[in-house]
């Protein structure tokens, strides 16, 4: 069985719990980590959880919302920390103990039953990285913080069971927003975020029978509404609306089982 929930996810921060129930257990992964540590403590124990039963922590990327208390975590925990070699670089290589592990582009990772699969993506970053776990037969993708979707992206995504999506911002609203010309720009570039229209596009062009789970995620808080971006994945995807959640920037999701 696998299953996950999202701890929150916004620019308030992100970070989503994945885990594998397999013949050794249960295999617990942290992605992002984009809070300070007391709210992760908290909201895991929301999530029925303890950071000590957390195996392993990823890493997208190095913005703050996503990189958060990482480094405080995996040294009070002793948990290893996968992230790309530019996003380690990009943090200012700090001393994390042994507990380092690098994280590339196609290179399959094993972490007791959950295995991971960690794909280049356009962002704003020093080398980002969106990723799918896979449990058996099951795979879940995400992918929050990226401009656009390359072929290669919807390659990584093809045939996943679940699936996270950036739903960042309504173009119209983005453009109407409050945020001065170079942000809009940014926000709303090939290497910024993923509008509704394009979320809906690349859950378009995936969607299949056994897309089951679809979570519209990284919503602006300013520039977006939970309403507009599960109608538009609804739409593209020819689904009840009410089949996709809209993850809070505090709460998150709740589990949701594959």
């Amino acid at each position: 069985m696998l299953r996950f929930k999202s701890l929150g996810s916004g620019s308030s921060g992100n970070a989503t719990v994945v885990e594998a129930h397999g013949k050794n257990g249960v295999t617990r992964l942290l992605v992002d980590c984009g809070l300070r540590l007391k709210q992760l403590d908290e909201r895991l124990a929301l999530a029925g959880l303890s950071a000590e039963l957390i195996d392993a922590l990823f890493v997208t990327h190095e913005h703050g919302d996503h990189i958060g208390c990482a480094r405080q975590f995996a040294l009070r925990e002793r948990k290893p920390v996968w992230m790309s070699h530019g996003t380690y670089a990009a943090i200012g290589a700090p001393d994390l103990d042994g507990l380092l592990m690098r994280a590339v582009h196609g290179a399959s990772i094993q972490i007791q039953d959950l295995q991971i699969a960690p794909f280049a993506v356009p962002h704003d970053a020093q080398e980002p990285l969106q990723l799918v776990c896979s449990h058996g037969p099951k795979r879940l993708g995400i992918l929050t913080d990226l401009g656009h979707a390359t072929p290669q992206v919807l390659e990584q995504l093809a045939g996943c069971h679940a699936l996270i999506l950036e739903c960042n911002h309504d173009t119209d609203l983005l453009a109407s927003s409050g945020y001065p010309g170079f942000l809009k720009k940014r926000v709303g570039g090939e290497f910024g975020h993923l509008s509704n229209q394009q979320a809906a596009q690349i859950a378009r062009t995936i969607c299949h029978a056994g897309l089951t789970h679809v979570v519209a995620a990284h919503l602006s808080e300013r520039n977006n509404r939970p309403e507009l971006a599960t109608q538009a994945l609804a739409v593209a995807m020819d689904r009840d609306v009410s089949g996709i959640i809209a993850a809070h920037p505090i709460s998150g999701t709740e589990w949701l089982q594959l």
